[in-house]
């Protein structure tokens, strides 16, 4: 019987880069060879463009499917198999607005609602905010657990969206069961790899690693972890 083909599918910020940050050159080259022999898939709630500011347009394109956004805008290559029009409704972009005013962090950059095709980002500090600032924010958020009380609270308010912490300084939000978790659709019967830095409950890999329940879930806390990991499979 011929041995099921192995699914890699990788989170993209604290998992193959720094959050926010492009991949570490030497990481880059090997990671590249790796796509080359295997069947690679990055999901991420950030953009097309972002991405491939992070990853670099070979590894993007070497990927058999990018899943953006949280699965909710879809690429190979430079061809979008799939996206999603849904908008923030009014209420409960009022409400983030609250949280943001209400929030004791003192900094704001700015872009604290970020739209992207079947999501958006918030982030109280701003995602203009620099290095120095998140920084700040992170310290501030582990303190005050201000993103997880905001997701729990936004949460119970709407009950048919969902909001998750993803990366350092923001929450994913969506349409209830647009989390990406939707992404297992395209790997039914297939046995997947996947990695991830947020796979924690309320972080924003958690529900991909409860759906990928017959799979294989790797738990990383950088990027260097991810590359120590898959070294040791001897690729």
């Amino acid at each position: 019987m011929k041995k099921t083909k192995i699914k890699y599918v990788f989170d993209v910020d604290g998992t193959l880069t720094p959050s926010r940050g492009r991949m570490n050159k030497h990481f880059a080259v090997w990671f590249s060879k790796f796509c080359e022999r295997n069947d690679v898939y990055l999901v991420t709630g950030s953009d097309r463009a972002k991405t491939i500011e992070q990853v670099g347009v070979y590894i993007y394109d070497t990927c058999k499917r990018v899943y953006n956004c949280s699965g909710s805008d879809v690429y190979e290559r430079d061809h979008n198999v799939k996206r999603s029009e849904w908008q923030l409704p009014e209420l409960a972009k009022t409400f983030l607005i609250s949280c943001e005013y209400e929030s004791g962090f003192q900094l704001r950059a700015g872009n604290h609602i970020e739209e992207r095709p079947g999501m958006i980002n918030f982030s109280v500090v701003g995602r203009n905010a620099t290095k120095d600032q998140r920084k700040e924010y992170v310290v501030w958020d582990k303190e005050t657990n201000e993103r997880s009380n905001i997701a729990n609270a936004f949460n119970t308010m709407f009950p048919d969206l969902q909001a998750n912490v993803g990366g350092e300084t923001g929450l994913d939000i969506g349409p209830k069961g647009s989390d990406k978790s939707q992404i297992m659709v395209d790997f039914e019967g297939c046995e997947v790899y996947f990695y991830g830095d947020a796979m924690d409950e309320g972080g924003n890999d958690y529900a991909l690693k409860i759906a990928n329940k017959y799979g294989n879930n790797f738990h990383v806390s950088s990027w260097k972890e991810t590359w120590d990991k898959l070294k040791g499979l001897g690729e």
